[in-house]
């Protein structure tokens, strides 16, 4: 059954397509959610459920438009408006104030904003949490007509629209999860100009009634959001983003913005070829996310470490946990759960529904760990996530930068944990060597994994071995696992010689072993095993006494790593020699370790509560603040985070405002959520 709309924006057109691509593993069906489970009249809206318009009530931007001109202004634009408003247009920073409650632009926010009102075209490159959605939203509410915003998810969608209409701004969108009813409403809302937004999938532009619909109405710009997904052997891509270069040959007076958080020199190359933007203004902004502290831990039993991560440093926080398979989803949310935490499981799996529910109290509600395959998180727009845990090695950097750029969009500090041991590169390097595809679609997935093991191998700062990978060199940040406790590199050439002549021993008998018995042999162990197979007559048995199991497999990881040992395709682990082996048998090569700590220590860190660093009185306020916030968000249907930020919150508990003035001068409080919120706030604050 189709979910009942909550507001003007939730009137949807059908994707078809859109419900069969998989932003997970290989095995994972569509990413689908739906936890639209607010009643229609918790809302504000400017569209009724039967499908016709209401009467429209100004919106904040409408003021904005006023104070911009003095008087005399429209309250609405004109229906079917096909020209720009003849009357003056307000500034951006105006629309930037009275809408979100900024005073000022961030980093390239303003060019950007320039840019496109001006009409001209715009390629932006902006790490997550830096503000990409401004450099649209506010063009489009400064220029004439509707600003279409090409999105890939439904969910991305969905967070958007709340959080616009919790700012008076006039948004909706079109997919599939809707009535006919539906759809004519915000088709009726779009076409009489009465959108200020209308978020689209890629998959609606393949129809010409699409195309056709669009020229109804003014559009005032083309937002391609996530626009890596045009890249073919990103780690997202989606087809239907091959098409969207007909936006400019059918609308060529339609300025576009392409964004995405994520994208190496490569990828951003092949987003302007591919979107005919190369003329455009390309912003690269910094990649760099400084509130982030990138962790990087010995796997040894995982879910006790992760365990350890949340309640020594994240308890009572949100925070998403990674695994690579369903079974190891389900297991650690059972394992959460049996601790007392309150984690939800996430995969394809689980049917719709399931998937649905526990995605809305991951949004809605304070404290959720939610445990999932990377199907899970792409368009989540949760500001509040403090950790995001991985359990598993990703497949690429690109992969780990966006689900850890999760953590912390709000600018507090968070942390990515990353558990990471020898049988993660096992594990990855066969699925390579048994991957379908040809040699060049292994390179490719090899390349990725390289850069992959070279950042969790690295003894240098962990954020600029980040930062390089996109091209962007910086400083030691003294905020990584590295930084604050540098870890030792040692010479393990010899020690490495000791491992591969193993291996030659072993391939002369044609026997192939794994690291287990591999190490066995090195230490001079009698196991069975060993005797079994006359293994103690090898000339490398027992050379290796002195490094501890432990170390040894470091070596063994980390030439792994390195690509100078291989595994076999056979399922089992085991190891063989690669081209690379011989020069470091002869002594042409030298390797370079990090050296494997016994134990592993705790890595110094600060509290990453929202409020670690205020006063007593002042943490009093905040949790006050929150109590009121959970109660306004469970009335209105909405995520906590769409009434007020932690950032917000906690500035208004510094500073203790005592009138509706005082609290407008707060940044992040707009005219709308001022009027909504603010005598709310003020009791709250009054105790």
């Amino acid at each position: 059954m189709s979910p009942v709309p909550r507001r003007v924006g939730r009137v949807q057109l059908t994707d078809g397509p859109d419900e069969a691509f998989d932003w997970g593993p290989p095995e994972e069906p569509p990413f689908d959610p739906e936890y639209d489970a607010a009643p229609a009249d918790a809302w504000e809206s400017q569209v009724g459920r039967g499908g016709g318009p209401r009467e429209r009530q100004p919106s904040t931007f409408d003021r904005a438009r006023q104070t911009a001109a003095g008087a005399g202004l429209p309250a609405a634009r004109p229906a079917r408006a096909r020209v720009p408003d003849a009357g003056p247009r307000p500034e951006p920073i105006e629309v930037l104030k009275s809408v979100w409650g900024y005073d000022a632009f961030r980093g390239d926010q303003a060019e950007i904003v320039d840019t496109v009102v001006c009409g001209k075209d715009a390629l932006v490159l902006m790490p997550t949490g830096g503000g990409k959605s401004l450099c649209y939203q506010v063009p489009a509410l400064v220029r004439s007509g509707t600003g279409v915003v090409i999105s890939p998810l439904i969910a991305l969608m969905q967070d958007q629209v709340d959080a616009l209409s919790a700012l008076g701004v006039r948004a909706g969108f079109l997919n599939s999860t809707q009535d006919f009813a539906q759809r004519r409403a915000v088709e009726d809302a779009y076409a009489a100009g009465e959108l200020d937004l209308l978020y689209l999938a890629p998959e609606r532009l393949r129809s010409r009634e699409t195309a056709d619909f669009l020229d109804s109405g003014t559009i005032a710009l083309f937002a391609i959001d996530e626009a890596h997904c045009v890249s073919q052997w990103g780690h997202d891509f989606r087809p239907d983003y091959l098409q969207l270069s007909m936006l400019h040959e059918r609308w060529p007076d339609v300025p576009r913005i392409a964004l995405t958080a994520t994208a190496t020199d490569a990828t951003h190359r092949e987003i302007a070829q591919r979107l005919q933007l190369e003329q455009a203004r390309h912003f690269v902004a910094s990649f760099d996310r400084p509130n982030i502290q990138y962790r990087i831990a010995p796997k040894d039993n995982p879910r006790q470490q992760l365990l350890t991560l949340i309640r020594d440093e994240h308890d009572g926080d949100a925070g998403i946990v990674y695994c690579l398979s369903r079974n190891s989803v389900e297991q650690t949310a059972d394992f959460l759960v049996g601790q007392g935490i309150t984690a939800l499981p996430y995969h394809a799996g689980l049917d719709r529904g399931t998937r649905a529910r526990n995605q809305a109290r991951f949004l809605r509600e304070d404290s959720v760990v939610m445990v999932a395959t990377i199907a899970f998180g792409m368009g989540i727009d949760k500001p509040d996530v403090r950790f995001v845990a991985h359990l598993d090695l990703p497949k690429s950097v690109e992969g780990y930068y966006q689900e850890t750029g999760r953590a912390g969009r709000d600018g507090l500090p968070s942390t990515a944990w990353l558990a990471y041991g020898l049988p993660d590169v096992v594990q990855q390097r066969r699925m390579i060597d048994t991957s379908e595809g040809d040699a060049a679609h292994k390179r490719r997935l090899t390349q990725h994994l390289d850069a992959m093991l070279a950042l969790c191998e690295t003894v240098t700062c962990r954020r600029q071995q980040l930062l390089n990978y996109f091209g962007q060199t910086s400083e030691p940040c003294g905020n990584c696992d590295t930084c604050l406790t540098p870890p030792d590199a040692w010479d393990g050439t010899t020690a490495a010689q000791k491992l591969l002549s193993t291996v030659v021993r072993l391939d002369q008998r044609n026997q192939r072993y794994g690291a287990g018995h591999l190490v066995d042999i090195l230490r001079g162990k009698t196991t069975p095993r060993v005797s079994q197979l006359g293994h103690q007559d090898l000339s490398t048995f027992g050379i290796g006494e002195d490094l501890s199991d432990a170390e040894w497999r470091g070596v063994v990881r980390q030439l792994l790593a390195a690509e100078l040992l291989g595994v076999d395709s056979d399922g089992y682990g085991t190891l063989r020699l690669t081209p690379d082996s011989s020069a470091v048998l002869r002594g042409e090569r030298q390797v370079m370790l990090r050296r494997e700590q016994a134990r592993p220590t705790k890595t110094r860190t600060t509290s990453k509560k929202p409020q670690a660093d205020l006063d007593d009185n002042a943490a009093d306020l905040f949790e006050r603040l929150r109590a009121w916030r959970a109660t306004a968000a469970k009335e209105q249907g909405v995520p906590a985070y769409v009434v007020f930020h932690d950032a917000t919150l906690r500035d208004i508990a510094v500073n203790r405002p005592g009138s509706l003035d005082e609290l407008g001068s707060i940044s992040g409080i707009g005219a709308t959520k001022l009027d909504r919120y603010g005598p709310g706030v003020l009791a709250a604050l009054a105790g």
